[in-house]
């Protein structure tokens, strides 16, 4: 199972070299993420310090940008990287879109579906040479003059993942995606009863098998040395876990274990400012179906008993109070 992290680089400035120590710590791949930075340009300076971290973006959001401006950067940062870098891509959810990015929202899985169709047209047409004339309900892509045409990408195209948590998003990432990223708010249930099922069903749509697709689980993990230091980590992850839970699109996954009714009282919360009564609701039973907390070895071994037979790799969502080192003492552990 392959270990990935996160680039969360306080400064664009210090991606490069937070990249590089994170490939010293043991990681297999790094993301980074659409919040107060750009996804992509953190990654292109990772590509140049790094040598064999694949790169992602975990998650750029999709309905900000379109098919063709997606494309072009994918297949840049492939070329930066060597043959490295994951085109991932999320939806967010509606009021951002609409609200901070001022796009349209509509029909998301069968938006994500075309994005994602367009992409490997336009794509295609590069490669090959040929006519682009992708034509959909949401978008079209009918000009490729030569002057704008890179060409075939010397280390292939990228791949894409998507992301998702309900089943039709999650069945649209088996059918055209190359992986699919779990949302941190999972469960082994959720895992088995939810997730794996929609995958397979738009792989079998694809015709294609579980052996083409790879999946990444991001988990959130609460690492101490000390009962004291992994309390605290646990702590921190209650707030975290607490915010997902109050968006309503994650219902689904706090159904499936009897915890929905938690959903509408923690969005309450959020819209009267109450932030720091939220974690007091996420009681240790919800905790550890959705983290894993321990030492290094403990969470190590965790992670490949909650889901190493289900996902090619994982993603940590770290609340880390044991130091730096012990991170590759998790990784170490978790590979055998």
């Amino acid at each position: 199972m392959k270990i990935d992290g996160a680039l969360m680089s306080a400064g664009i400035e210090d991606a490069g070299r937070q990249a590089k120590a994170q490939e010293e710590i043991g990681y297999d791949g790094l993301y980074s993420f659409e919040g107060p930075h750009d996804p992509f340009f953190p990654l292109a300076l990772a590509s140049q310090s790094t040598e064999r971290l694949e790169l992602g973006t975990g998650v750029a959001i999709a309905f900000a940008r379109n098919p063709m401006i997606c494309a072009q950067i994918a297949q840049d940062l492939q070329r930066l990287s060597r043959g490295r870098f994951i085109l991932g891509l999320g939806t967010q959810i509606r009021p951002h879109i609409e609200k901070r990015f001022s796009q349209t929202w509509s029909k998301p899985a069968a938006r994500m579906r075309e994005f994602v169709q367009a992409i490997r047209a336009i794509w295609l047409s590069w490669s090959d040479g040929g006519r682009l004339d992708f034509r959909g309900e949401f978008y079209s892509h009918t000009l490729m003059t030569p002057m704008f045409n890179p060409g075939p990408n010397p280390f292939g195209d990228p791949r894409i993942f998507l992301a998702g948590v309900g089943p039709l998003m999650t069945q649209v990432g088996g059918e055209v995606a190359d992986g699919f990223y779990v949302h941190p708010l999972n469960s082994r249930r959720s895992l088995k009863d939810l997730t794996l099922p929609a995958l397979e069903r738009g792989l079998a749509a694809s015709g294609r098998s579980r052996e083409d697709f790879e999946i990444c689980c991001q988990t959130i993990v609460c690492l101490g040395r000390t009962p004291e230091q992994v309390e605290t980590a646990r702590r921190k992850a209650r707030t975290q876990i607490a915010f997902y839970g109050s968006t309503p699109a994650y219902r689904v996954i706090l159904d499936l274990h009897g915890w929905g009714e938690l959903q509408p009282r923690l969005n309450r919360m959020t819209k009267s400012g109450q932030w720091a009564e939220m974690p007091d609701l996420i009681d240790d039973e919800m905790l550890d179906a959705i983290a894993i907390s321990g030492t290094p070895s403990e969470v190590g071994a965790g992670l490949v008993e909650r889901h190493g037979d289900l996902c090619e790799r994982t993603g940590l969502g770290l609340y880390n109070e044991a130091g730096p080192e012990a991170v590759a003492e998790l990784i170490g552990a978790a590979k055998g």
